[in-house]
């Protein structure tokens, strides 16, 4: 019987004991599946995807992945968690100005064991970047600097990809051949997990997990949706 690489159970996050980001979420994502976390903004998307990359703490309730029990890690653990499991993409590009591409890239590795240029270039090529790795990021589109991003998230072979709006910040053009970088990921057995406004985004997933108001919806198959 295949486990969960995700499993949620009852977790919930409450912040300065007033506000509930989330309340009583269950969740299972099983190896190589792609969700997609659509919900209106403030219903808990975010606080989610920090929770299952031990960027942040449940108030109850357990948090595993890929077998570890996120709750009681040390600060130490947690880094190392997300060193070697997680892939990280945010909205925002988060790259270090004064450095080119491939210095961005190879910061990953430098946290993770020995920095690597050539692994470095490669992921960028891997990402259609590889007459720009030298480029720094303000000489480089909204598009590009996201999928530096993405080689960056992927230097490590991280089994667990997690990206929060990834295609937020981009026009048409840029948001197709991002995506096109995610199915590729897919197809290679990467686990996906990531928050979207965008049903046509959300709807290229496997499941959508609906979040409301800090609870989340069943999950159901993208494919019932799609025969809609």
């Amino acid at each position: 019987m295949i486990e969960p690489l995700i499993l949620l159970k009852a977790v919930t996050k409450d912040y300065n004991g007033k506000v509930r980001a989330l309340d009583q979420v269950s969740l299972e994502v099983y190896p190589g599946e792609w969700a997609a976390v659509m919900g209106a903004s403030g219903s808990g998307k975010t606080t989610l995807l920090n929770m299952i990359a031990a960027l942040d703490r449940p108030t109850s309730g357990s948090v595993r992945v890929d077998g570890e029990d996120l709750l009681f890690l040390t600060e130490e653990d947690r880094a190392r968690f997300r060193r070697e499991k997680v892939g990280l993409i945010f909205q925002q590009f988060y790259l270090i100005p004064y450095l080119t591409a491939v210095e961005n890239v190879m910061l990953a590795q430098y946290f993770h064991s020995m920095a690597d240029a050539r692994e470095a270039a490669e992921a960028l090529r891997r990402v259609g970047l590889g007459e720009r790795m030298g480029h720094y990021p303000s000489e480089l589109s909204g598009g590009e600097q996201q999928r530096v991003c993405m080689a960056r998230a992927l230097i490590n072979q991280p089994k667990i990809i997690l990206a929060d709006e990834p295609t937020g910040n981009l026009d048409a053009e840029n948001e197709k051949t991002v995506m096109e970088i995610f199915h590729d990921l897919h197809r290679r057995g990467h686990t996906l997990l990531f928050v979207t406004h965008d049903p046509q985004i959300g709807t290229q997933a496997d499941k959508i997990v609906k979040l409301e108001h800090g609870r989340v919806l069943p999950a159901f198959p993208v494919k019932a949706l799609r025969s809609i």
